[in-house]
């Protein structure tokens, strides 16, 4: 999420779309309108040009014309891959969640409307709350998130939160459901480019704020069942390796919590406060330690994390008087225990600068967890083993973006974005046996929802549309 002082707040956006007719409100026959199609309605879904696995003219869309130009859409499948939930403009400008049946677009239910705090002054239009689905010790949520001010008045500043309502996902009412539980999390320190960003990808949810990119500094979970909120303060008072050094502690945030706490990286080094430390699952080919300014720290970065696992990046061992070539792993978040590892020339971090929050790619697995990526770091980790797919000066650097099950994954050629080739690849060879789908071919954002993919895109209005495809 972005905020910036020159930009327009969220209030404007909805004004406007409600003045233009645009409201996706819940309605009780589960058609979606404003341009929006579903199972059932008239209108077939759109063509879209797809990997030759999928049928692109065949499935069910629904249409979020609300969302501005470079927001993120607020999609999500829910744990089960059995549904997708979308978050849709409610009436006076509040939101709705609407959930449905991946296989058929029928509606299984929506929620009451649900009303944000109020938008920073320097909210960016791009600020848009976010839903996403969550499975916590066997039970299904739908959490939905917003940033903005709350006790502001004549007399008040307001308290800056982020905002947190928590949904049953399970089967029951079918309309109007409320949240079980409404948590305004405060946002304690400001930042003239303050982001935040709810994530669940260690097992737990996490609410983090303080920069932008894809792992903000300060962290607190929430416990979706029992309510129980826990924030975590500076995250580099959390590991007793930080102990008198501010230096090699100095870009500590929470990248992401597990039942077994949460998982704290360093800039170089990272652990679970009381479980373990970076330098006990130290791959082959790494270095012990890193130099670090005038001083040895510890080895290792955290690169992103999802489905429980964590991708690592860390220095070569010294050969030949210089740094080896850079080694990738994956290790199991709650335990740190190590999964596969690779060499790959693809670097994020170098040599002379900290992980800090940003990020090239972000981590994506196949449903089933058998494969994990970030860009062109891929792995198979019942076969653990790695596929590189940086360029080499002649070849060309490949991102993968979805992974399905059977090692089929796609991804993008990296080079001109505004007009991107699309990849497919095989995750079980040693190169990835790349096979070039074209230009203007969609990728999907999930690979098997059931027996769909979902493709998250813009129409000829530029308007998000959700679609669902399905496998041949």
């Amino acid at each position: 999420m972005r905020a910036t002082k020159a930009t327009t707040a969220l209030t404007a956006v909805l004004t406007a779309v409600l003045l233009a007719g645009c409201s996706n409100a819940p309605s009780p026959d589960g058609i979606s309108r404003s341009g929006g199609t579903a199972s059932g309605d008239a209108k077939p879904p759109a063509k879209l040009a797809v990997p030759p696995a999928y049928d692109g003219a065949k499935g069910w869309d629904e249409s979020l014309p609300w969302v501005p130009e470079h927001a993120d859409p607020p999609v999500t499948v829910l744990p089960g891959a059995a549904a997708v939930a979308v978050l849709t403009v409610g009436d006076a400008g509040g939101f709705a969640v609407r959930t449905r049946a991946a296989d058929t677009g029928k509606v299984l239910w929506t929620s009451a409307v649900w009303s944000p705090p109020l938008p920073l002054e320097y909210a960016d239009k791009d600020d848009i709350p976010t839903v996403l689905g969550v499975e916590q010790d066997g039970r299904k949520f739908v959490v939905v998130s917003a940033h903005g001010t709350v006790g502001k008045d004549d007399l008040h500043e307001g308290t800056e939160v982020v905002r947190v309502a928590v949904f049953d996902a399970a089967d029951g009412q079918a309309t109007g459901r409320k949240p079980l539980r409404e948590i305004d999390v405060p946002v304690t320190v400001k930042a003239d480019n303050d982001g935040w960003r709810v994530s669940a990808d260690g097992g737990r949810l996490l609410v983090a704020h303080g920069d932008h990119g894809r792992y903000p500094t300060w962290g607190t979970t929430i416990d979706l069942v029992s309510g129980k909120v826990t924030s975590y303060g500076h995250p580099a008072e959390l590991l007793k390796q930080c102990e008198g050094k501010s230096l090699e502690c100095g870009w500590s945030r929470v990248v992401a919590v597990s039942p077994k706490g949460p998982l704290v990286g360093l800039g170089h080094g990272f652990g679970v406060p009381g479980a373990w430390f970076s330098d006990a699952v130290l791959p082959h080919g790494a270095a012990r330690s890193y130099s670090f300014g005038f001083s040895d720290s510890w080895n290792g970065d955290v690169y992103g994390v999802a489905g429980g696992r964590f991708l690592a990046q860390w220095h070569g061992a010294e050969e030949n008087g210089s740094d080896g070539p850079t080694v990738w792993s994956v290790h199991e978040v709650g335990s740190g225990a190590p999964l596969a590892r690779m060499e790959c020339a693809y670097e994020e971090f170098p040599a002379a600068t900290s992980q800090g929050n940003s990020r090239d790619y972000p981590v994506v697995t196949s449903p089933s967890g058998r494969f994990l990526a970030a860009g062109p770091v891929a792995f198979d980790l019942e076969r653990k083993q790695g596929v590189c797919l940086q360029g080499d000066g002649n070849r060309k650097t490949i991102a993968v973006g979805a992974i399905a099950d059977d090692g089929v994954a796609y991804g993008t050629v990296d080079g001109d974005a505004s007009d991107p080739v699309s990849v497919r690849l095989d995750l079980r060879t040693a190169t990835g046996d790349a096979k070039v789908l074209g230009t203007g071919v969609d990728i999907p954002q999930h690979t098997s929802v059931a027996g769909s993919g979902l493709f998250v895109t813009r129409d000829e209005n530029e308007n998000v549309l959700v679609a669902l495809r399905p496998l041949r």
